[in-house]
């Protein structure tokens, strides 16, 4: 008997219904139903919510091979939960099927404080608070010095990420399916310093240049970690990997155009 991972949002009226239907069709299927605390004994994951939903679950899905995950739009944006509501058991039969798409999605490791973090959007050092000082925070990429970046602070993204916090702060949009690091500072304080994209192989490690000033960083918007200049934070890719089911009718510049009106005329 197959079993499949059930994660949705509890606080949307959709994503329940949606939840319960979903339920019933794989009840139909005589397929086994876990709760989110069993992900890591499923043979497949369902995610139901908006791409916030996905970040907060997709930790428990990287640690198996062949692996994946339908994600269901019940938001708002929904850039990774991508599959639409109206389709949903289309793509449950396409799934059941072997008859589906799916992408690979490269995740980020950090380690800080002996301490390990995923990300899947980005990691972001920065300021404690807004009336904070500014920051100067030194890059090296594969033991070789980089540049220190000085400013509010400053994001690592993957292609995945480059849609969402880097490119709010100027970065660049990257394909998701590539495998690369875009680094992209927040509010810098030289006119001069601009985002960067490097290898996707490289070992970033950065920490804080004054001795007397505290910041933070930020995993996906879900994990917080005060840091001071004894801290050293490595990031690198991990070998693990997401995959996501995504519709059959999809293509990367689509979700572009209808995301982000990627394009459009202003006016």
């Amino acid at each position: 008997m197959k079993k499949v991972c059930i994660i949705y949002n509890t606080e949307k009226e959709i994503a329940k219904e949606l939840y319960q239907e979903s339920v019933k069709y794989f009840q139909k299927r005589n397929i086994e139903i876990l709760d989110n605390n069993r992900g890591k004994e499923a043979d497949f994951a369902v995610v139901i919510g908006g791409d916030g939903t996905l970040l907060r679950a997709f930790k428990q899905f990287i640690f198996k091979e062949n692996f994946y995950v339908i994600a269901i739009n019940a938001g708002s944006l929904g850039f990774l939960t991508e599959i639409k509501r109206e389709n949903i058991f289309e793509e449950y039969d396409n799934f059941l099927n072997n008859n589906f798409k799916y992408e690979t999605r490269y995740i980020l490791e950090a380690k800080i404080k002996e301490k390990t973090y995923y990300a899947l959007n980005e990691i972001v050092v920065s300021k404690s608070g807004i009336t904070s000082r500014v920051l100067r925070i030194a890059f090296t990429a594969n033991d070789e010095y980089m540049c220190t970046y000085k400013g509010d602070g400053v994001i690592v993204a993957t292609p995945t990420g480059s849609t969402a916090y880097s490119m709010s702060a100027g970065g660049p949009i990257l394909k998701s399916s590539m495998k690369a690091m875009v680094i992209t500072p927040i509010a810098p304080h030289n006119l001069n310093t601009r985002p960067i994209i490097i290898g996707g192989d490289e070992r970033l490690e950065l920490q804080m240049a004054d001795k007397e000033r505290t910041g933070q960083v930020i995993v996906d918007g879900q994990v917080s970690e005060e840091i001071d200049s004894n801290t050293t934070i490595e990031i690198e890719y991990s070998k693990m990997r997401l995959n996501l089911v995504i519709p059959k009718n999809r293509n990367y510049y689509s979700v572009l155009r209808e995301k982000l009106k990627w394009g459009d005329n202003l006016c």
